[in-house]
């Protein structure tokens, strides 16, 4: 038996020899007998027994028990705890140390003490617990003591007398102390009216923009939580009406509408369109926070506060915008029921579509029909198209004319499915007395111009990486655009950069090839 060995060599052990303060962690474990042995060893030890004798004794009487042990062990005692890992009232005792005679503690010299790491038992420490500071607030994170304080200050300015403000007089609330557009004002104003008593007082306010902390929201995020209806978590076109009514009613450049309220109407849609055409990524109708925040509609909205003249706003509330993508649905409704069929839409820009591509949109494939007339186009199928037309540059017009062309939906435009919408293209050609282009020679020209990953055929990602991916589409199915991109003068583009640089020669600052860069970017 191996055992016996073992509990001889354990027999012979010199009690100092128990105290292991350089005991490796996991020796005691892989030799437990040794270890077993040790222990009997230290509980026939003289201190051993007066020490379980006190414990016994401090029992019977009630009092604390007291394991600190003897007083050589004190000091043992108070540098080191004991491990969690034992009940209250129930850790063993720390074995009795001493600082003379081990041979371990003297290698260490006679000035050392003894050793630091203490108590084998001891292997286990308690981790240190790291504070995070919270970073995220389901209702949104606090203001700030000094901003909430400058906050409550210009609202008692505001609500001064305490009888509460009307709707009228709430404006001067939402751009003074919400900072947001005036024209925010109305749905604000009812936002927080809930009761609908025709007044806001200081206190439903407070409650609504300081305690519920919209006041540290970015601007995004207060819009889309002024705008949604309660339970929902995007918007609808429908939560866009009442700030387009509120516009139409103030903006100093809408004033002439006033006496129109048709135009008015479809104005109001026609930039609800638009901004979900731009912005309405994933084309559900339901617009996400998200979305909102990525797009460019709250510096639109921002500009729009500030400037008088609307038509300046380019992106989506301009009204000569407006005005003629209204006149070119009014001009191709021949019979005035605000609906497009194929035939109307085939006279789009002096019959500029090929019919194999208006065949194709009225498949509904790019783009399903709002209108629940079969084989027609409403005014807002007509605003999605329009703007897909004529800007062929932007991510909406690139997705809508790839699904077009990509006749299997299987992500990419071969060369058959090009060349068959080409086909009718080199036809009217012909038929024009034009000089017709091969199909094989197009082809070369828009492989060169966009750098596809793979020459045999173009992906949405190549399209998108190009700036110059709307002439493809061009090419195949607007007769007019392509033969103005294919009769563009170069002598006359050469003309210009000569006399550019001439004009900017004495101005050495400006770099002239920067400039020309950008421009054709």
């Amino acid at each position: 038996m191996e055992v016996e060995p073992a509990r001889r060599d354990a027999a012979v052990l010199d009690p100092e020899l128990l105290q292991l303060p350089e005991l490796a962690p996991g020796a005691l474990r892989e030799n437990s007998i040794i270890a077993d042995a040790l222990y009997s060893q230290w509980l026939v030890l003289p201190e051993t027994a007066k020490l379980v004798k006190s414990l016994i004794e401090d029992a019977k009487a009630g009092t604390t028990l007291n394991v600190a042990g003897t007083s050589a062990s004190t000091n043992a005692a108070s540098s080191s705890s004991l491990p969690s890992m034992f009940p209250a009232g129930s850790a063993p005792p720390l074995s009795p140390r001493s600082t003379s005679g081990s041979p371990r503690v003297m290698r260490r010299g006679s000035g050392a003490g003894p050793s630091s790491l203490g108590s084998p038992l001891k292997l286990v420490s308690e981790p240190v617990r790291e504070v995070i500071p919270q970073f995220y607030f389901k209702n949104g994170r606090p203001p700030p003591k000094d901003l909430k304080e400058q906050c409550l200050s210009r609202i008692d300015h505001l609500f001064f007398g305490g009888e509460g403000l009307q709707i009228q007089e709430f404006r001067s609330v939402t751009k003074d102390i919400c900072k947001l557009p005036s024209f925010f004002s109305s749905v604000l104003f009812k936002k927080i009216d809930i009761a609908c008593t025709g007044t806001v007082s200081r206190d439903a306010f407070v409650e609504y923009w300081i305690n519920d902390n919209k006041i540290t929201m970015d601007m995004a995020s207060q819009i889309f939580e002024i705008l949604r209806k309660p339970g929902y978590n995007y918007l609808t076109q429908d939560d866009f009406k009442p700030v387009l009514k509120e516009l139409l009613a103030t903006h100093p450049g809408l004033e002439f509408l006033q006496g129109t309220p048709e135009f008015q109407e479809r104005y109001a849609e026609t930039v609800i369109y638009r901004i979900f055409y731009s912005i309405n990524r994933s084309g559900n109708g339901h617009l996400t926070l998200r979305e909102l925040k990525r797009g460019n509609l709250i510096a639109a909205l921002q500009q729009l506060d500030e400037e008088e003249d609307i038509n300046k706003v380019l992106r989506y509330f301009s009204y000569e915008h407006f005005y003629v993508i209204y006149c070119k649905f009014w001009e191709l409704d021949t019979d005035h029921d605000f609906l497009i069929d194929k035939e109307n839409l085939i006279r789009y820009g002096n019959h500029s579509l090929t019919y194999r591509i208006v065949d194709r949109i009225f498949t509904q494939i790019p783009r399903k029909f709002t209108s629940m007339t079969e084989g027609k186009m409403g005014y807002e199928d007509f605003v999605y198209f329009i703007l897909s037309e004529e800007d062929k540059s932007s991510e909406p017009s690139l997705e809508y004319w790839f699904k077009c062309i990509d006749l299997d939906g299987n992500g990419i435009l071969t060369k058959n499915e090009m060349q068959f919408f080409y086909e009718e293209q080199l036809h009217r050609m012909e038929c024009m007395a034009q000089e017709p282009v091969l199909f094989e020679d197009i082809l070369c020209q828009m492989i060169d111009m966009i750098g596809p990953e793979n020459e045999s055929y173009f992906t949405l990602r190549d399209l998108k990486r190009c700036k110059l991916s709307g002439n493809i589409f061009n090419i195949l199915f607007n007769l007019n655009k392509f033969m103005a991109f294919e009769t563009r003068d170069p002598f006359l583009i050469r003309q210009v950069i000569i006399t550019l640089h001439k004009v900017l020669d004495s101005l050495p600052s400006i770099n002239l090839n920067k400039i020309l860069f950008t421009a054709g970017t």
